[in-house]
């Protein structure tokens, strides 16, 4: 089916267009579906054909402008269904290692396999099958379902519990300690952790301005329900982000699906949709927990500034805080890290710091100052490419979609633009 409207009459349509699309886009950050009881992120996360459906359905023709206002209004309450997610970054397999690494990183409260910050992170890569429920802005659940083990985070009231069936263990805190007010508010559990076609928009909306081509391409179905496709597309060179597809519910305003596809081509990157949702009010029973008998039960250690809340710590101590967590004989690593600074904008922004380090902080090889293990050097050597320039010369690390240079003296340059940009931007710094 033809496009609605197209990129050339987007911009015909002159500055003032622009300005309510940048306004339109606002307006659609500031609505949260109450069923994203995970937050967003990580700006980040094929498993149907993009946009999938049975049928092109004849709708009544809507304005790319209008279909963004029509997903700010959107106030869906209570629902329930299923989502399938899937994420190609094109990372090498480790065999497992990079779940760990991930959950390394973020650190769970106290080691429990149940705290969400770190269980679902699983959602960066492969394919899962998410069930979803919501009732208003205070009852939410999200499951994660891996074979005959599933992995559960439910938000009511002022209580979010999280809940692995593998490990029986529980996490337990408060709406009021997991995250910003706002997000206890909207029944978003654990930050940065996109769950639901909705949590993808958002943030793609974000990103909406005059770089930004935005589009109504025809009719889907999807998930039985009858959507538009909004197509949001970089008009800036450089960027790796092909082309973003959302599927909006023609009645309701909901993202029924998101799929992100990258520049050079291939399976989708990003992929979220319903393949059954239902806008009935769920049991209430879906949203009462107890923790099971034998079960272990970590609780948050964010509460009222308890000791070990970081969260109250003054502005700038973070490489502070970082050193105590670095091996012994790495404690000065963090003492030079500099908040990250932005180069460009929109789709080809570059985020920039310096970590105050001598390049690759394991010691890869070709690195200042060098005196890691061989096999290291070449294990981390193996996932990247040297390269030299006016800055010096450093290492890419590259997926799909993001792409990062570490400089051999401490500097890191990321986005989601190429690896020409990357070394055009560190070059230009000099």
């Amino acid at each position: 089916m033809a496009p609605y409207e197209s990129d050339d009459s987007a911009r015909a349509a002159g500055a003032d267009d622009a300005d309510d699309l940048r306004a339109g886009r606002r307006k659609a950050t500031r609505y949260v579906v109450p069923v994203a009881v995970v937050g967003v992120a990580a700006a980040t996360i094929g498993l149907v054909p993009a946009l999938a459906d049975s049928g092109d359905p004849n709708l009544p023709k809507i304005t790319a402008q209008q279909l963004i206002e029509k997903i700010a209004k959107s106030d869906v309450q209570q629902l329930s269904g299923t989502v399938k997610i899937s994420t190609d970054l094109g990372l090498p397999n480790l065999g497992g290692l990079e779940s760990g690494l991930m959950s390394g990183a973020v650190g769970g409260h106290g080691g429990s396999s149940a705290d969400p910050q770190s269980k679902l992170l699983e959602l960066a890569s492969g394919t899962h099958t998410l069930r979803v429920a919501a009732d208003g802005p205070d009852k939410g659940k999200v499951s994660l379902l891996d074979n005959a083990a599933e992995y559960s985070v439910i938000h009511n009231g002022k209580d979010v519990w999280g809940y692995d069936s593998k490990s029986n263990e529980v996490y337990h805190t408060t709406s009021a300690e997991s995250g910003r007010a706002d997000e206890g508010a909207k029944g978003k559990a654990p930050r940065d952790v996109p769950a639901t076609p909705k949590d993808f928009a958002d943030e793609a909306l974000k990103s909406v301005d005059d770089t930004t081509s935005v589009t109504v391409d025809g009719t889907a179905q999807v998930a039985g329900r009858d959507a538009y496709k909004l197509v949001v597309k970089p008009r800036q060179s450089g960027s790796t982000v092909g082309a973003i597809s959302i599927a909006v519910d023609a009645k309701t305003g909901l993202p029924l699906k998101f799929t992100l596809t990258p520049a050079s081509g291939g399976a989708a990157v990003v992929d979220a949709g319903f393949t059954q949702v239902d806008f009935s009010r769920p049991a209430a029973s879906t949203f009462a927990f107890t923790p099971p008998k034998g079960a272990k039960v970590t609780e948050g250690d964010g509460r009222k500034g308890a000791k070990g809340d970081e969260s109250k710590g003054a502005k700038g101590d973070e490489p502070k805080r970082m050193e105590k967590t670095l091996p012994k004989g790495q404690e000065g690593t963090a003492r030079g890290l500099d908040g990250p600074k932005t180069i460009g904008k929109g789709w080809s922004s570059i985020v920039v710091f310096n970590t105050g380090g001598k390049g690759m902080p394991s010691g890869a090889s070709g690195s200042k100052g060098s005196t890691g293990n061989s096999n290291v050097d070449g294990f981390l050597n193996s996932l990247g490419d040297h390269v030299t320039g006016k800055f010096g010369s450093g290492t890419v690390f590259s997926t799909r979609l993001v792409n990062a240079l570490i400089t051999d003296d401490g500097k890191v340059y990321a986005g989601a633009v190429t690896k020409a940009a990357l070394m055009k931007a560190a070059n230009a710094a000099q």
